[in-house]
């Protein structure tokens, strides 16, 4: 009996504070900077040529679903996810958002195709104002004055970024209809569905109270299974048909293949507490960590343009975080 009195006055965990939640969205940021940076350079070492894309993506995805369900089983929401868990609320939070993000990703392969890199990633990162849109349309999160400047502030830096990458791939001349209908058309179309993608997330999370772990796991089955759809009739598919899932796999190819797992797992929780224009600002941060760990492990010294973008990411950065919009009070 008193055992049963003493469990019962056992009181719950205190809700974390606001600097505690500071703190732990400022390490989730750190910490997807630092993957998101690193993957590139991971990935090129550690992935051979002959390994199948579908194959890495595919695994990849399954790993996402387990780190998510034991992360779950740690902080004790398993249990109870599995009690309230309903097949039309995973497809209101993550069937239509990961049903988004595929066809963002189709739409990016085409247009990949008809644009020069360059034009292709200035194009590309107008998704970070339509993340601030979509977030003001579904959410009511409105931006201060000063953190509209930075945003336009971080796409320079993101635009001086893909400059100082530099490029091999030249426009090919082609016919201009044929750049705009399967280029420039494509490319904004993908930012937008990016901007709606990532809103959705930071609705379900923010709003449904949905969790980011149970997200990642729901995104990645949907994701997995139009994966495996598309290998019926895919090069890749017919790879895999003939070699295996795992040809061209080594011990070391789990190393670049665990990361993005683990990537996918902090961009949702980076999404669900900072929201997803903050996650932009992480995304393009992350492309001077690869410029500085390329410069350490391979020697090849930063480009001016990215020297350039470095004072304009920090400033963007400190601008936003300084001078949040503030709600005007009603004057009696």
């Amino acid at each position: 009996m008193a055992t049963a009195t003493a469990a019962a006055a056992k009181p719950k965990r205190p809700p974390p504070t606001s600097d505690q939640m500071n703190a732990k969205v400022f390490l989730y940021s750190v910490l997807l900077a630092l993957q998101y940076g690193a993957q590139p350079l991971i990935s090129k070492r550690f992935i051979r040529r002959e390994v199948i894309v579908t194959s890495s993506v595919l695994t990849c995805e399954v790993a996402k679903v387990i780190c998510a369900l034991v992360f779950m089983a740690r902080d004790g929401s398993l249990k109870k996810v599995y009690k309230e868990w309903t097949l039309l609320g995973a497809l209101t939070a993550s069937g239509l958002p990961a049903a988004i993000y595929a066809l963002q990703n189709s739409l990016l392969q085409i247009s990949y195709k008809n644009l020069d890199s360059l034009t292709f990633s200035m194009l590309n990162q107008t998704k970070i104002i339509f993340t601030a849109m979509c977030t003001y349309l579904i959410l009511r999160q409105k931006q201060s004055i000063q953190q509209v400047g930075a945003l336009f502030l971080l796409i320079i830096a993101a635009v001086l970024l893909s400059f100082g990458e530099g490029s091999s791939k030249r426009s090919s001349g082609g016919n201009s209809d044929q750049i705009w209908f399967n280029g420039i058309i494509p490319v904004l179309v993908a930012s937008v569905l990016s901007g709606l993608a990532s809103s959705l997330c930071q609705w379900a999370s923010q709003v449904k109270k949905h969790s980011s772990y149970l997200m990642t796991v729901e995104m990645s089955i949907v994701g997995s299974l139009c994966m495996l759809a598309s290998t019926a009739k895919s090069p890749d598919g017919e790879a895999i048909r003939k070699h295996g899932l795992f040809y061209g796999w080594t011990i070391l190819t789990w190393i670049p293949v665990m990361s993005n797992a683990l990537g996918g797992i902090l961009v949702g929780l980076v999404t669900t507490h900072a929201g997803g224009v903050r996650k932009g600002f992480v995304i393009v941060s992350a492309l001077l960590v690869t410029a500085l760990l390329q410069f350490i492990f391979e020697g090849k010294p930063p480009s001016l343009y990215c020297l350039a973008s470095l004072p304009l990411v920090v400033s963007s950065i400190s601008i936003y975080q300084k001078y949040p919009y503030q709600v005007k009070k009603k004057e009696s």
